[in-house]
């Protein structure tokens, strides 16, 4: 053999940083059982309410709107992530930190600025705000990521 079939530590860096990125995954959104409102409501029920709607209030889709908005950054992002890895900048931990950070980013601003049905009359009266989703803000800055080994619910 003329040593084609040897790796480099650079491709055994990489292989194994490839064989992390398989084992692990990223969670990004509201984390259950992580923080209450002030009325004791989970903060991840309260999203989901939002993002679902409920019976008394219609569906304010912030996190689909978070990712349909931005696929195409999102995607640019994956990709430099991937290249990163590839080329011993970053961990594959490095990579899903930084794709966590960016995705948290656009939720919250989705949050702030998204085009949601207004809140009902009866609602901007006790807000003194016509803005849904906006309230205190504990919300928004609920907003978090999590790696974690994939499979292993939370």
């Amino acid at each position: 053999m003329a040593g084609h079939d040897k790796l480099t530590p650079s491709g055994k860096r990489f292989f194994k940083e490839l064989k992390e990125l398989r084992k692990l995954e990223l969670m990004v959104g509201f984390q259950h059982g992580s923080e209450k409102e002030e009325n004791g409501a989970d903060i991840a029920d309260v999203a989901m309410w939002n993002e679902l709607g409920t019976a008394r209030s219609p569906p304010r889709p912030f996190l689909r709107q978070s990712v349909d908005g931005n696929a195409s950054r999102i995607s640019a992002m994956c990709k430099a992530q991937l290249k990163a890895v590839a080329s011993g900048e970053k961990t594959a931990k490095g990579a899903l930190q930084a794709l966590g950070a960016m995705q948290k980013g656009l939720i919250q601003d989705t949050i702030r600025s998204g085009d949601f049905a207004p809140n009902a009359p009866s609602t901007v009266k006790r807000k003194k705000s016509s803005k849904p989703l906006i309230d205190t803000g504990r919300m928004r800055q609920s907003v978090s990521f999590t790696i974690r080994p994939k499979g292993k619910g939370g």
